[in-house]
């Protein structure tokens, strides 16, 4: 089973074209999944931050994806909800190694669930801890709470 089929089983997908909306603070990795995300061949060595947004094409033998990678730039942040209609599933990036941003991280999720093209959607969403890796990076629990994901209820996700 390949990175694609596990994504699409996360999210719940069972749609052959899927839209997913790739949200998150800026610097938080999104367009480094999204590379990753690529086959091998398509991948880009030097990522670059995403200015306003950009659109990735993916196929694997299951599933075609369209993935927006938005900006997560403060000012680029209101760009977001023109996307929503149109998302299937959200990807929803945190740097979990940066503790002072956790709380706008969610604001902006909070503002993204009370959305009304949103709110009354049952949307899968994956939310990536990202950044594991690095020393000062808080567990995938500690992200949950910070986050309070227990309080989703109408919406399948996953962390």
């Amino acid at each position: 089973m390949g990175l694609f089929d596990k994504l699409a089983g996360w999210l719940g997908l069972k749609k052959k074209e899927v839209h997913v909306l790739c949200l998150g603070l800026d610097n938080s990795g999104k367009t480094t999944i999204i590379n990753k995300l690529k086959p091998s061949n398509a991948q880009t060595q030097d990522i670059v931050p995403t200015i306003g947004f950009s659109i990735e094409k993916f196929k694997t033998s299951s599933l075609s994806f369209t993935v927006f990678d938005m900006s997560g730039q403060g000012k680029y942040r209101d760009l977001w909800e023109h996307y929503y209609k149109e998302g299937q599933a959200i990807i929803f990036v945190i740097d979990s190694s940066d503790k002072l941003r956790m709380v706008v991280a969610k604001e902006e999720l909070d503002t993204l669930l009370n959305h009304p093209d949103i709110k009354h959607r049952r949307l899968p969403i994956l939310f990536f801890a990202n950044k594991m890796d690095l020393r000062d990076a808080v567990s995938s629990v500690k992200v949950s709470q910070l986050l309070s994901l227990e309080n989703i209820k109408d919406k399948p996700w996953h962390i």
